[in-house]
């Protein structure tokens, strides 16, 4: 069982294979214990790595770290939607390439101190634009991931949580992959085209925890 005292690291994909020989260099060759979600990496020394498996369980039949890190290279076809209040993005990537994709901004009023009838309307001026807002997000998903759903792999997703299920409430289909795929949804900043290009920085990422003698 894993120590109370964990830290988490984030490696890229390419470099994971360097950081498990490294791992083992500094702690001795580990014994590899495979679950559905994560390999576990424990050492002779008592460090222990355990590394999530972000795209599903391994096939099994050969060796673990091979497959591991055969997996988290593999170039998949993800679908990305990122929504915050007074913005979205709307991807299409393979591996980290961005082949389809949109963003855009809304505007969206701050909040207020105003008290009584004043508040109210302001609250609903504000729901309204809310509203609008996801709308346009919606449109977007439309034209961007409904025609690739087919191809896709998996749905990942950024921004706020509130946004991205207002959003893809309207389809079914993408809600349950996002579901399926069972990957957080990652904080961004408001999106534009630089946050959108560079969100596979985040979903590609592999976590490790480690334990206090790691």
């Amino acid at each position: 069982m894993m120590p109370v005292s964990t830290r988490i690291v984030r490696i890229a994909p390419e470099r994971l294979g360097g950081w498990i020989s490294r791992f083992g260099s500094r702690h001795g060759t580990p014994a590899v214990e495979v679950a559905p979600h994560q390999v576990t990496c424990v050492c002779p020394d008592g460090a222990v790595a355990a590394i999530a498996l972000r795209w599903g369980a391994l096939p099994g039949t050969g060796d673990p770290l091979a497959e591991l890190i055969e997996s988290v290279l593999r170039q998949r076809t993800v679908g990305a939607l990122l929504v915050r209040r007074k913005a979205h993005a709307v991807g299409v990537f393979t591996g980290s390439t961005l082949l389809d994709g949109r963003h855009d901004h809304h505007y969206v009023q701050g909040t207020t101190k105003a008290g009584g009838w004043s508040q109210q309307r302001y609250a609903r001026r504000r729901g309204n634009q809310t509203a609008k807002a996801y709308a346009e997000a919606a449109a977007d998903v439309e034209a961007v991931l409904v025609p690739a759903a087919d191809r896709l792999e998996a749905l990942v997703l950024g921004g706020d949580g509130t946004g991205v299920r207002a959003v893809l409430a309207d389809f079914p289909a993408l809600q349950e992959l996002a579901e399926r795929t069972a990957q957080p949804v990652y904080p961004v900043a408001d999106p534009n085209r630089s946050v959108l290009a560079g969100f596979p920085d985040l979903f590609r990422a592999v976590p490790i925890t480690l334990n206090e003698l790691a």
